[in-house]
């Protein structure tokens, strides 16, 4: 197990909502660093609550949207450092030296890091969007939620952390961050592709691409969310 020096202690904080039956792959990935674990819970009806308990985490309830489940998160997490990640999605193996190295370099407490993202589906059109995001990522500088955030104490509150919109939280923060304060950590973040399945890879990609929009415009998060569904 890689152990965050004491000196720099990391919390990781999970928002939930009706996520049991995804959190043991993403507990078992995580447990690789050997940091505190906050699950925020947007009021599950399923057995999210327990099995967080479970695996170690300490659960505190907030009301349901990840701006306001992840802020709650923050405040209760008692890291130096902030690691926020989605409940369907999961580092890959080896990611905790990586976040050692970043937390460790100098200079480091300034800048945040985010995953590659990547997809748990074998399908071409995965393929297309992991390389859709990544170019997202390298031109915008807009890596989003399913990427995970890496993000010292000291700039989470210099930046105002994560505001309690319905959503676009993740966009609204990265682009308060700037992209000289953002880099790509070498590992992946694997995320569940059940909701492009469900939806369907166009027309969810579609979506998104479409909230983005939107957001850009000044349309309110609150009727953004509408859209989104």
């Amino acid at each position: 197990m890689v152990k965050i020096p004491r000196e720099q202690s990391l919390s990781i904080v999970v928002p939930t909502l009706d996520a049991s039956a995804c959190l043991p792959a993403t507990f078992a990935a995580l447990a690789e660093a050997g940091a505190e674990l906050v699950v925020v819970d947007g009021g599950s009806s399923d057995d999210t609550a327990a099995v967080a308990r479970a695996a170690g985490a300490r659960v505190v309830v907030a009301p349901r949207g990840r701006g306001i489940q992840l802020a709650a998160g923050a405040t209760a997490a008692a890291g130096d450092w902030l690691l926020f990640l989605h409940a369907d999605t999961r580092p890959e193996p080896g990611w905790a030296t990586v976040v050692r190295g970043f937390i460790a370099a100098p200079g480091s407490t300034g800048r945040a890091g985010y995953f590659r993202f990547a997809l748990d589906d074998t399908a071409s059109e995965a393929r297309r969007l992991e390389r859709a995001v990544a170019w997202r990522c390298r031109v915008l500088a807009l890596p989003y939620g399913d990427q995970g955030l890496l993000i010292s104490r000291t700039l989470y509150d210099a930046t105002g952390g994560f505001r309690p919109l319905p959503l676009m939280e993740d966009v609204d923060l990265v682009r308060r961050l700037g992209r000289q304060r953002l880099v790509a950590l070498p590992a992946a973040a694997v995320t569940s592709a059940e909701r492009w399945r469900r939806d369907g890879w166009r027309r969810r990609s579609a979506r998104n691409l479409l909230c983005l929009s939107l957001w850009f415009l000044g349309v309110p998060p609150r009727l953004i969310r509408k859209v989104y569904g």
